[in-house]
């Protein structure tokens, strides 16, 4: 099972910006919540998002405690050349996730 649902479209025009979203699938856990039994759930976000077009970093973003679970995020790159989008995110537990999709340049 993915932990992100990546749109882009089947083929980008060169040298024209395309839309890319992501929803990253997360609980963005803000620590002032309690769980069933009153313990309190400790805080755990998402703390950063890089987007790699090629390899070269095109999208940063910083996330914080309020940004609701399972983020959706959406931004433009400009087409360069075919290639991959390479996402990556890392949470306050550490966890460091990624995944990818491939951009077709016409």
């Amino acid at each position: 099972m993915t932990n992100s649902r990546i749109t882009v479209a089947d083929r980008v025009a060169r040298a024209l910006p395309f839309e890319v979203r992501i929803q990253v699938r997360h609980p963005m856990e803000t620590g002032y919540r309690a769980d069933d039994m009153g313990k309190s759930i400790p805080r755990n976000v998402i703390r950063t998002l890089t987007c790699r077009y090629n390899g070269q970093p095109v999208f940063v973003a910083q996330m914080s405690p309020g940004i609701a679970a399972n983020p959706f995020l959406r931004f433009f790159v400009v087409a360069r050349a075919s290639g991959e989008l390479t996402f990556e995110w890392i949470d306050d537990a550490g966890v460091r996730e990624s995944d990818r999709v491939a951009v077709t340049v016409a």
